[in-house]
């Protein structure tokens, strides 16, 4: 699993002039926003984690290959926010859904659904949306389950409830992503119409593996 690095920022407000210190409190409750999303992926991934040494003792197999998480820059954030029109603030950040993200990558298709169904019938997560990219590919040809949960977090004096987002995909659906994400990325146009039918259809012949591969699985 990957985490990203926390970088705490703690507002020293002693000593500051009291024209900034309602900018300083503000900056102070966006930084402990931030250590809530950090709190809520660690929920979740340690939830996954045991679900996944659980299968691993039960049936000497583990449906979770990887998991790479983050949580959004703080500078990505407040562009989201700008960009959504909500003034820029802490209260704000609850209205983002994918501030706290987890890719969790599996070996089958299978054990996408499995892993997903197990971690919403917890009782104290609470599924907000599933959008299914698998069953419903994108027009590019991306493929994954998405997920948008409530996890309770527990602090000192009370408890919050954060969303995190999931992307649940098999290893080529993330090869394919990762690519495909890589070559618009360092392309300063448009990909072509030719390029884009291409990029699908390697998409399509990856799925196609992935349902080969898992056939493969299920025989042995």
């Amino acid at each position: 699993m990957i985490l990203e690095k926390k970088n705490d920022l703690n507002i020293d407000m002693q000593g500051m002039p009291s024209s900034l210190e309602p900018l300083a409190s503000e900056m102070q409750a966006i930084m402990e926003m931030r250590n809530l999303y950090h709190s809520a992926i660690r929920e979740v991934s340690t939830k996954l984690e045991i679900l996944d040494d659980e299968f691993q003792v039960k049936n000497d197999y583990n449906p979770i290959h990887h998991m790479e998480c983050r949580v959004k820059s703080l500078q990505s954030t407040m562009e989201k926010i700008e960009k959504k029109g909500f003034d820029i603030c802490a209260d704000s950040m609850k209205k983002i859904t994918d501030i706290a993200g987890i890719r969790v990558i599996c070996n089958y298709v299978d054990d996408i659904y499995k892993i997903a169904e197990l971690l919403i019938k917890q009782d104290d997560i609470e599924l907000v949306r599933e959008r299914d990219y698998i069953e419903h590919p994108k027009e590019s040809g991306y493929r994954s389950l998405h997920l948008i949960v409530i996890v309770p977090v527990f602090l000192a004096e009370k408890t919050e409830k954060v969303p995190v987002e999931l992307q649940i995909r098999t290893i080529a659906m993330d090869t394919w992503a990762s690519l495909e994400h890589e070559l618009k990325y360092k392309s300063n146009e448009d990909l072509s119409e030719e390029a884009v039918k291409s990029l699908r259809q390697c998409a399509e012949d990856m799925a196609a593996i992935d349902e080969k591969m898992q056939r493969i699985h299920k025989k042995l």
